[in-house]
């Protein structure tokens, strides 16, 4: 904490404001009065950082290119050029169509990434030649004069020319929960956000100096996240490259030591060697996840992340929040009902709307009703709202100290307080506007933490006993004194009309909704019920729940509403829940979900949220429907469902090429197949389907253990393949046999294997696969039947005997086959 003071103290300004130590009191003040003026934004540095959702046109080829797997193909291709025939090079055309294809279709999601990034892109306003200007994010200067409203990010660093209740939230730097009162003079760090009130700060980091770009410069630029499916995707490339370096060393000896063709013993050594390696894996992987991204994008859904795909297809617990995703962000004043003696209801009401120069969504209610306040109504004193706070207020001198806020927050019981309770049941946002003897001072403010739990929190739930020890109160802000309620507003939430059916998807497709809200808990109970939510009738008080996580989790697991929750319990209903082995995602839209969406597996932001809520989620839905979310949590099981069947055709292809060449090193005999043979099949059994099978729609969802299935169903079905090949192999040769023959009843054993096992991968089968996998079996007898075909690929099919032979050996293994996926259990029919 230390360094960040110190990095956030140590500013510098502007070449216009000619100062490199600090900004004088003069710079300060003219600053604070004008901004720059438009010379000094021209010769000033910009905010240049790097786009989190893409990566440079040099790293992206530089990925594609430069790899592992292109370096050993290559130098095998090589010597195939140099010692065998040009046939048995094909092979090395997997370099560049792998290459190409990665490039196109990651250039593809780059522009689509890079242009919904800068549609999600909020723009900042500043203070420029005395007037207000919105410029975009990269348009900041250093020395800007940069204007906050709660909800607003913070992009550079700073310090605090002008402060009206601004309160910001540094926890994602500090990880202190509590906001933080700045004054003027504060520093501010970029990375954080205002999570109350308003004000301004100079500029004094920009673009690669700011503090939270220095801190996570590598975490801001394009990656792929941390992940099961790229770890296991890893973990399989990097055991295979030290399992071919050994093999393959074995077989070029025994293919020298076998032949005393040297050109065919380095063929027979190259075909061994590539056919152990996955060259097409990382690709397929890499063009599942791209084509997501843009397919996702056609629902403008941008996703920030490319690996959050994968986040995607496991979430199996949805965390919602009520207003902004299940009803439409903005509300309607409904009512204003006096509850006391003749008060200026109306004049309190239209000042208080009027006081923060940034209305929230209820002040713009009050706004629509109340266009102007009275002039004698002018503010000596105020309490900015905030989502922990849930009330805001000002001393309005002669007109005394008015609050408005929640009603179980401000009132402890009474007529009011029941009357409110009544029309909070039906649905609408219920506040209640209180005369007060004063506000809490700025000093107090400044001194005491911000959190909404009363020393007497209320119950909502029949299930939850009345006499629970009620939760401590923690960063209690004191309320004020000589409360007097005066009247209650209702507000009106229109409901999505998309909601029910997408929260009949979730419910479907087994992924369980939780609802939460800073709202009163009956209110969210309502909505709930009306949208058919199972359990929402029966609601919890969050200000009631425990703060051990095992009690928690327990309770999280069989509620399902909950409302008054604060922005710190959303971030533990997050933690419950993942740990008690959840997949969760986060949806949200105001400055009080930044956090939770923070903390949670995926967390999903409304493109019309706050600047911070966008800025920290994985996927933002730009277009504000929650009806894309389906879209959303299909496309991720898509994705990994697709993987794990190409895995599965590769790493099979894999093992019964590490089989035969270990068998064919030890045995000391010629391998059964050439590197065309190995093209051949290769891209009839594995390389055109799993192109077609990476991109087809499925509804399963991930479940955990990626790497345990493709090994329980590749190792055995690589195993049976290698014992046909060999045996049909070893059937054909006969002193009157060729080399070649004796080849052909392998590759036709070869083909017949590995083509069911590309059946068993596309089930379950619909017309499109069926046609896949019939007209890749049509391809391999069309290459048997055409003679200038075999010539190409060195197939003599001539000895009939040896061809059944090994198609007989075939219906064998395939029936074995069968049998081990049943009983290994790793696909589903």
């Amino acid at each position: 904490m230390e360094e960040i003071t110190a990095a956030a103290r140590a500013r510098t300004t502007t070449q216009g404001l000619d100062s490199v130590q600090g900004l004088s009191a003069a710079a300060r003040e003219l600053t604070s009065a004008q901004g720059l003026t438009s010379a000094q934004v021209a010769g000033a540095p910009r905010n240049d950082v790097p786009r989190r959702s893409s990566r440079s046109l040099s790293a992206i080829l530089r990925a594609n290119v430069f790899t592992l797997f292109n370096l050993v193909i290559g130098v095998l291709w090589a010597l195939i050029l140099i010692f065998g025939e040009w046939q048995d090079s094909m092979f090395g055309l997997v370099i560049v169509a792998n290459a190409l294809i990665g490039i196109v279709q990651e250039l593809r999601a780059k522009r689509t990434l890079d242009k919904l990034a800068v549609i999600n892109e909020a723009p900042v306003r500043v203070r420029r030649d005395g007037t207000e200007q919105l410029v975009e994010p990269r348009q900041v200067v250093l020395g800007d004069l940069i204007l906050l409203g709660s909800g607003d990010r913070l992009l550079v660093d700073g310090e605090v020319i002008e402060s009206d209740g601004l309160e910001v939230d540094e926890s994602l730097l500090t990880g202190e929960a509590d906001p933080v009162a700045k004054q003027p003079g504060d520093p501010v760090l970029s990375g954080s956000f205002a999570v109350a009130g308003a004000g301004a700060f100079v500029a004094t980091k920009v673009g690669t100096d700011a503090y939270a770009v220095r801190l996570a410069e590598e975490a801001s630029k394009f990656h792929l996240a941390h992940s099961e499916l790229r770890e296991g995707v890893a973990n399989f490339i990097r055991y295979l490259t030290w399992l071919v370096i050994p093999i393959g060393v074995l077989l070029i000896f025994s293919q020298l030591a076998n032949s005393t063709d040297f050109r065919t013993a380095i063929t027979g050594a190259v075909a061994g060697i590539v056919t152990m390696i996955p060259e097409g894996l990382v690709l397929m992987t890499s063009i599942a996840f791209a084509v997501g991204v843009i397919r996702l994008a056609r629902h403008k859904c941008l996703v920030q992340e490319l690996p959050a795909v994968e986040g995607l297809a496991r979430v199996d617990v949805l965390c919602l929040d009520k207003t902004g995703t299940l009803t439409a962000g903005g509300m309607d004043l409904d009512q204003v009902l006096p509850v006391g003696d003749d008060q200026p209801v109306d004049a309190a009401l239209a000042a208080l709307a009027h006081l923060d120069h940034r209305p929230n969504t209820t002040a713009q209610a009050l706004q629509t009703r109340y266009p102007a306040p009275e002039d004698s109504w002018t503010a000596t004193e105020t309490v900015p709202f905030s989502s922990a706070r849930k009330w805001s207020g000002a001393d309005f001198g002669e007109h005394g100290a008015w609050v408005l806020g929640a009603p179980d927050v401000l009132l402890d019981g009474g007529d009011c307080y029941d009357r409110a309770a009544d029309l909070a049941a039906t649905g609408a946002r219920v506040l209640v506007l209180c005369r007060t003897d004063r506000l809490t001072s700025p000093e107090d403010t400044r001194s005491t933490p911000t959190n909404p739990e009363p020393t007497t929190p209320r119950n909502t739930d029949p299930a939850t006993p009345e006499d629970a020890e009620p939760t401590p109160p923690r960063d209690t802000r004191p309320l004020p004194d000589g409360i007097e309620p005066v009247a209650l507003v209702t507000l009106k939430q229109s409901v999505r009309p998309d909601a029910r059916e997408t929260l009949r998807y979730f419910a479907q497709q087994g992924v369980t909704v939780k609802i939460i809200s800073g709202d009163n808990p009956a209110a969210v109970s309502a909505i709930a019920t009306s949208l058919g939510v199972p359990g929402g009738e029966r609601s919890l008080d969050a200000r009631t729940l425990p703060h051990d996580r095992d009690e928690l989790g327990e309770l999280l697991d069989s509620h399902t509403v909950f409302g008054r929750v604060s922005p710190r319990q959303k971030r533990e209903f997050v933690a419950a829940l993942r740990a008690r082995g959840h997949t969760v995602a986060m949806t949200g839209d105001g400055v009080n979900d930044v956090l939770a969406l923070k903390d949670a597996d995926l967390g999903i932001a409304m493109g019309a949220g706050s600047p911070a809520t966008k800025a920290v989620a994985q996927v933002v839905l730009l277009d504000n429907k929650f009806a894309t979310l389906p879209h959303v949590v299909g496309e991720g099981r898509r994705v990994l469902a697709n993987i794990e069947r190409v895995a599965n055709l590769f790493l099979a292809k894999t093992f019964y090429a590490i089989v035969l060449s270990l068998v064919v090193g030890v045995a000391g005999m010629m391998f059964p197949f050439a590197p065309r043979h190995s093209t051949l099949t290769n891209a009839l059994t594995i390389g055109i389907p799993a192109l077609f099978l990476a991109l087809a729609p499925t509804f399963e969802r991930s479940e955990p253990g990626f790497v345990r299935r493709v090994l329980r169903f590749a190792v055995p079905a690589g195993v049976l393949c290698a014992a046909a090949v060999l045996l049909s192999f070893w059937a054909a040769h006969s002193e009157d046999s060729t080399l070649v023959e004796d080849q052909t009843a392998a590759v036709i054993a070869l083909f017949l294997t590995t083509w069911w096992v590309l059946v068993l991968i596309a089930r379950p089968l619909n017309w499109g696969r069926i046609v896949l996998v019939g007209s890749m079996a049509a391809l391999f007898a069309i290459a048997l039947a055409l003679p200038f075909v075999r010539e190409l690929f060195a197939l003599r099919p001539q000895d009939l005997g040896s061809n059944l032979t090994a198609v007989g050996i075939s219906i064998v293994a395939a029936a074995a086959i069968s049998a081990a996926v049943k009983v290994a259990g790793t696909l589903r029919t």
